[in-house]
């Protein structure tokens, strides 16, 4: 079972509209979402339709990528890459430096434009965000860098304010999304403190509740224990498995094979820039 993608362009709703009009054996209209029509085919779908806008689907899925491919120069550093998200899954991107993690997941949030494929996120369709309608892709995620990303000379406070500022949410709104996502961090007694008197691991606490102060629907978190000690680590792990626990995805690039080598969930293995999933790929092997 198939389903066609079309955007809600004037040409496109037209295509949509014919599609529909061979009748009810061919498909039907299963989801209109705001940017584009999902048509489940029943039988093989009509030839006028790009096959690059053919996507599996499943309202389960809030991630879907299709053929993706990202090229630096004539290097592919995201080569085919086809994968499905669940909601509410707890997904780890594992693989050698240079494998093409924290690529794929500035893909996903948009920090870089695909060179080929198809996304849906959530929903959206990322082809089609421009710098006018990334808002609505940036509402529903949280994102946690390795180096946190902090304003050195803003305040724990200011820092984890900044992103809701940028959305235009009441003060009043704000104050009270960032203290009760201090709270979830431990660190209520450092809002007045700037990140240059924190140790790495504060530092990274402080970045989890930038991410969580919106209710993102998703947290991509890249590497983000990687500069951390054992302990803080862990804590760190523990804040994202939380968020999870409590209905949150959350994709975790990581490099550590600590981290991955006992877990009960989904791994993903990106080596040169291919996916080798639930596996042990020979780069893992050799460093266990």
């Amino acid at each position: 079972m198939y389903c066609l993608v079309f955007e809600k362009t004037p040409a496109d709703l037209e295509e949509a509209i014919l599609f529909l009009s061979r009748g009810k054996k061919q498909g039907k209209l299963v989801k209109a979402l705001p940017e584009l029509f999902l048509i489940q085919c029943i039988t093989n779908p009509v030839e006028r339709v790009n096959e690059n806008k053919m996507l599996e689907t499943d309202n389960n899925h809030i991630i879907q990528m299709y053929h993706v491919y990202k090229q630096f120069g004539k290097k592919n550093v995201i080569n085919d890459v086809s994968m499905n998200v669940l909601k509410n899954e707890f997904l780890f991107i594992s693989g050698p430096s240079g494998a093409g993690k924290s690529t794929m997941l500035k893909l996903l949030y948009a920090g870089e434009r695909l060179s080929k494929g198809q996304i849906i996120m959530d929903g959206l369709n990322l082809v089609r965000l421009n710098s006018r309608n990334i808002h609505r892709l940036r509402r529903r995620i949280g994102i946690i860098f390795q180096d946190f990303k902090l304003i050195r000379t803003r305040s724990v406070f200011d820092n984890v304010a900044l992103v809701m500022e940028t959305r235009g949410f009441p003060r009043r709104m704000i104050e009270r999304k960032v203290q009760e996502a201090l709270r979830r961090v431990a660190m209520t007694s450092f809002a007045h403190a700037f990140p240059p008197s924190l140790s790495g691991g504060e530092q990274q606490r402080v970045a989890v509740a930038r991410a969580l102060a919106s209710e993102p629907s998703i947290i991509f978190a890249d590497e983000p224990t990687g500069s951390l000690d054992p302990d803080s680590a862990a804590i760190i792990l523990a804040l994202l498995d939380e968020f999870h626990q409590l209905g949150g995805t959350v994709l975790f690039a990581t490099h550590d094979i600590s981290l991955i080598e006992n877990t009960r969930r989904r791994v993903v293995f990106l080596n040169d820039g291919c996916i080798h999933e639930n596996g042990q790929p020979p780069f893992l092997s050799e460093n266990i």
